[in-house]
């Protein structure tokens, strides 16, 4: 076996890790892809073992850094909401679409420092390599991402109550449950949509359980994408269809039921809101 086939065969036991990689920096199956092909031709023309790691890194971060720097058409909701490849719903699965909606509003660097360190367990002097920093600057990446994508806060006893309901509210949306709903609802519940969320183009509101829990019953199967994360402190849903954030329920609270329902598609409200990851 000659040194160009003992690479390629280093290289292909490598690509699921390698991936795996690319998909949490990118949250695009197709994406990971590319940049894992293009890391083997860039590997296999420099003949070198050890660096996949490395070349793949170095490619996503590029792909993150022209992505961040064109500004992409929003996707409508709607649209949006359409089954992707097996592959792909499968591997979101495994990272966990909450925690993907998360990465995706890290700056490229954060989030290469932290996938690399935290998911693949690279050493910082390696990471710094990749990002251009110095070994303490990838460590305060790592770092910074760390506690954007945890909270400021660990989860308090109230918020894993909230956490039950949020997931209660879900669960039921899914199932088109109009009597679970209502359970999870303040009587005098208020929802409001904005003009991007509502399909009227205008900014609606919606007052009572009955009313709130028929809408949220009618959207059973954009409920499927639904999962709870911190949505500025408090649990609330994201839904995010392969990994791209179009809609947010900010829930705000009242004892154990739900009682304001804050419907947000707009991209630029999305863009402000203050997203973590829900332990556990």
């Amino acid at each position: 076996m000659d040194e160009e086939d003992r690479l390629a065969r280093r290289f292909e036991a490598s690509r699921p890790r390698l991936r795996a990689m690319a998909y949490r920096m990118l949250g695009s199956l197709s994406d990971a892809d590319d940049a894992v092909q293009e890391g083997w031709l860039r590997a296999a023309g420099a003949n070198l073992e050890g660096w996949f790691t490395t070349v793949v890194a170095r490619i996503c971060l590029d792909m993150l850094r022209s992505r961040k720097a064109r500004r992409e058409e929003p996707l409508d909701p709607d649209e949006a909401v359409v089954a992707g490849p097996e592959q792909e719903a499968m591997l979101a699965d495994s990272v966990g679409l909450a925690m993907l909606v998360v990465l995706d509003k890290l700056p490229p660097a954060e989030r290469v420092a932290f996938v690399l360190h935290d998911t693949f367990g690279l050493p910082f002097g390696e990471i710094a390599a990749i990002t251009g920093r110095t070994p303490a600057s990838a460590r305060q990446l790592a770092s910074r991402a760390r506690r954007r994508i945890q909270g400021s806060e660990r989860p308090r006893p109230r918020l894993a109550r909230q956490r039950e309901v949020a997931q209660a509210f879900i669960a039921a949306a899914r199932g088109g449950d109009l009597g679970a709903l209502i359970a999870v609802l303040d009587p005098d519940v208020v929802l409001r949509a904005d003009a991007v969320a509502s399909p009227s183009g205008v900014p609606v509101t919606i007052r009572g359980a009955a009313a709130v829990a028929g809408g949220a019953r009618t959207a059973a199967a954009r409920a499927r994408y639904g999962r709870v994360a911190l949505i500025n402190g408090s649990p609330g849903l994201v839904m995010a269809p392969r990994g791209q954030l179009v809609l947010a329920l900010a829930f705000t609270y009242s004892g154990d039921k739900i009682s304001q329902i804050d419907v947000i598609a707009d991209p630029a409200r999305l863009d402000a809101l203050e997203l973590s990851v829900l332990d556990g």
